[in-house]
Parts: structure tokens; C-alpha cells; sequence
């Protein structure tokens, strides 16, 4: 470590990979992270961390993409899997818990992120797969941590436990936002908006994996793009398909010609544009005319502009297509992130850190190609006045993320811890030089 912060590092790995491997036998989808929470919140407050849940840091009124019948049915299972009913009743059906170091001593406000939900992805049945025959698979059939949010949740209690030890080495505030849905871009804007984040002066953020190798450090990763997510709901009238297929109004109809569509929206000149339609259910049976249709789709673009037009173009045709099929759409918006950059002052330090960290690369440039929901939390301190960095720790992978092969390299979360206290410190360090000088 660079200064006071000291660790039992072997102790540590092992710790990690304990804490890893328990949330990815118990994975949650987005706004359903009820025992994550709970657990991560347990050993937190153990701690003596003073925590926050529910609308201390979340704008309940800009949740996106939160579905309370599958909220519900969360909450049984997380009980049965052994959450804290206390912890249920602060969190009152919102997800996610902040905590505060507060040493007693004057210093800058540091916060780090780490987003603790799973994907709606069916894990391997294959005994080759390490977490099956290791005895970690998922337990809850058709989702899993096939993107490594098991092991943030591992390195931001990693970090919290190293923290707390050391405490009175250190000065200032410490946050840690342990965050409910980051998978479709859902949370950060609420969270943002809630003003938890409005003190901070400096913010740290990470994804492990992301097509980078184990050992290499990406300081700033490049290219996130703005991206909207969608629900398409069209209604239409049901009928029998033989007796009297014109006094229908046909809602799949309406929803395929506005997937044709949209796949063909043109692409922009002046940069990176996307648009997907990943779902599509509809119909009640091959006799009858569909009265109902979901199209579940989202749009991307290299910067807010783009996005803008990418999603302007769906909403055109969303409505066109309903107009030519005789049917009513409702366009819900279901997630949204917004471009991230880096502040320069922030990737020099991480640079610097990275090799007495256990790094053995370090990278300053790498595309991102994707969206993520840190870009409003981002966008937040920057426009408080604060520094941001979302960093790239490189893991090999088993699999692509996002899929059900997928696991990761577990070495490489000590180095993230390592590299995150010693940033803290060193920020600390840097803050209390300025203000002697001064």
C-alpha cells in the first residue's frame, strides 16, 4: 500500500473471493437486489458504518424500468434466502444502500461505486463450468452475475472492511454507494437526482472484465455511449382470426412493421448510432387476432445528440406503425444513460497507482463500445464542482458478458481493492498538502 492504509493481503483474497461467490449463488435482477442489499448492509453496519437506504439516495419519482409484481415476488425469496427483515422494512421497496466513513477529521468527500445486480440470463448447466462444480452456480433459475457485479459487491466490501480498520489513519469522508440496477441503465439518474452524491469531491467508479486482460488497468476507457431504453405497448382489439379477422385490430401486426422499421433507421454521419429490439412478446393464441404487443428495444449514440435523433426516429415510427394497424401505443422509458469523460487529474493518479497496486499494464485508452449507468453519477460531481473516473480492471473471462459461460479471473480483485484504497489515500494526501500550503 502507498502510505498508512495497511492489509493482510492473503487474508483479504480469500475474504473476496467468499464474499463473490455468495452473491453469485444468490443473483438479483435489477430493483429485486432485497438480500444482496440486506447482506451487504449487515456487514456494513458492523462495521459501523452509519447507512442509508431507499429515498436518502434514490429519487423515487425517477425510477426507471422497476417492476413491482417482480418487487414482490423478490421479497419473498430474499426472506427465504435469509434477508433481515429489518433491512427489508428500511429499504420500504427500493433497493441499494449508501454508507458513510466519517472520521471526525477535516478532508475531501470520496465516493465509490459499485453496482451489485445480475442479468436475466440462464447460467450454465455444464459440469465443466467453474461455478458448478465448485458448488457458487445461481440458485434462482433464468438469472445470473454474468457480467462480474458479484464481484464489485465483493471489492466494495473488500474496501469498506479495510477502511474501517484503518480508520483512524485517515481523514475526511468516505462514501460507498452499493447500487441496485445498473443492468439497463435504471438507477443511476435516480440516484443521482436524490443529492447523495451533491458533497463530493472526488468519485471513483469500476467495471472488472470488459475484454481486458488480467493484470492490465484501463485508466480511461473511451467512447460510453447515451443510450434510452423502451418498452413499446400497443393495444389493439382481440378477434377471431377465421369468423371475423376484420373486426380485429391487430397489435402484433403494428409491433412487427415497427421492428422492420426501426431496424432501418439510417445510421448518422456524424458518429455512432444504434437501436436493438431485444424482445417481443405477444398473442394469446394462433386463432385469435393479438390484441396486445410489448416491444422491449433501446437506442444508442456516441453523444446525446445522436441518441436523440436514434430515439426520436422509434417514437416516429411507433406511432406510425400504430396508425396504419388501427392501434394504440404507450412508449414507457425504462432506462437512460448519458455520455462520461473523465477528468484528466483523475486518470494521471490512477496511472501512477496502478503498477504498486499489482498491476502489471497499465493502459490509458480503450474503447467502451457500451452505455453505463455511472455516466449520470458522474455527471453529477463533475457538475458539482467534484472529479470522476470510471476505470476498466482487466480480468480474463470464461465467456462474453452477459453470458451464461461467463466467469471471471477472482485474482484480480485484490489489485482493484489495492488500487482504490491507495487512490483514497493518496487524494487525502494530496488535499491536506494543499490546504498546509495554503
Amino acid at each position: 500500500m502507498v502510505n498508512k492504509i495497511t492489509v493482510d493481503e492473503q487474508a483479504l483474497a480469500q475474504r473476496l473471493m467468499n464474499y463473490r461467490r455468495e452473491f453469485h449463488r444468490y443473483p438479483e435482477s435489477a430493483w429485486c437486489e432485497f438480500f444482496t442489499t440486506s447482506r451487504i448492509a449487515g456487514l456494513l453496519q458492523s462495521q459501523g458504518y452509519e447507512l442509508f437506504f431507499s429515498d436518502a439516495i434514490i429519487a423515487r419519482n425517477t425510477i426507471m424500468g422497476r417492476d413491482d409484481a417482480n418487487v414482490i415476488k423478490a421479497q419473498e425469496r430474499a426472506i427465504s434466502w435469509g434477508a433481515e427483515l429489518d433491512h427489508l422494512a428500511q429499504m420500504n421497496g427500493i433497493t441499494g444502500v449508501g454508507a458513510l466513513l466519517d472520521t471526525g477529521r477535516p478532508g475531501p468527500v470520496i465516493a465509490l461505486r459499485f453496482d451489485i445486480d445480475a442479468v436475466d440470463v440462464m447460467e450454465s448447466q455444464d459440469d465443466s463450468h467453474r461455478p458448478r462444480f465448485l458448488g457458487f452456480a445461481s440458485l434462482a433459475p433464468g438469472v445470473a452475475h454474468a457480467c462480474g457485479h458479484d464481484a464489485h459487491a465483493a471489492i466494495g466490501l473488500g474496501i469498506a472492511e479495510s477502511l474501517a480498520a484503518n480508520k483512524n489513519a485517515l481523514s475526511g469522508k468516505i462514501k460507498l454507494l452499493f447500487q441496485p440496477a445498473e443492468e439497463g441503465c435504471r438507477a443511476g439518474k435516480a440516484i443521482a437526482e436524490s443529492g447523495w452524491l451533491d458533497d463530493v469531491d472526488y468519485f471513483i467508479a469500476a467495471h472488472i472484465g470488459m475484454n481486458v486482460p488480467s493484470g492490465t488497468l484501463v485508466c480511461d476507457p473511451q467512447h460510453f455511449l447515451c443510450s434510452s431504453k423502451f418498452d413499446l405497448h400497443f393495444k389493439g382489439k382481440p378477434a377471431h382470426a377465421g369468423i371475423e379477422p376484420n373486426a380485429g385490430r391487430n397489435a402484433l401486426a403494428a409491433a412487427c412493421t415497427a421492428v422492420t422499421q426501426m431496424l432501418a433507421i439510417p445510421r448518422h454521419r456524424d458518429g455512432m448510432t444504434r437501436v436493438n429490439v431485444g424482445q417481443l412478446h405477444a398473442g394469446d393464441g394462433r386463432n385469435v387476432i393479438p390484441a396486445n404487443a410489448v416491444l422491449m428495444g433501446e437506442t444508442r449514440g456516441e453523444n446525446r445528440e445522436l441518441n436523440s435523433y436514434m430515439y426520436q426516429q422509434v417514437e416516429q415510427i411507433a406511432q406510425a406503425a400504430a396508425l396504419m394497424h388501427g392501434v394504440k401505443v404507450d412508449i414507457k422509458a425504462q432506462g437512460e444513460a448519458i455520455g462520461l469523460h473523465n477528468d484528466q487529474e483523475m486518470v494521471e493518479l490512477l496511472g501512477r497507482l496502478g503498477p504498486c497496486s499489482g498491476f502489471s499494464e497499465v493502459v490509458r485508452e480503450k474503447d467502451f463500445g457500451a452505455s453505463e449507468d455511472a455516466s449520470y453519477l458522474v455527471d453529477r460531481v463533475q457538475g458539482n464542482g467534484g472529479k470522476a473516473i470510471y476505470c476498466l480492471v482487466g480480468s480474463d473471462l470464461t465467456a462474453g458478458h452477459h453470458n451464461g459461460d461467463f466467469d471471471i479471473d477472482e485474482s484480480r480483485m485484490l489489485p482493484a481493492v489495492k488500487l482504490f484504497l491507495n487512490a483514497i489515500e493518496q487524494l487525502q494526501s494530496e488535499v491536506t498538502d494543499k490546504e498546509e500550503v495554503a
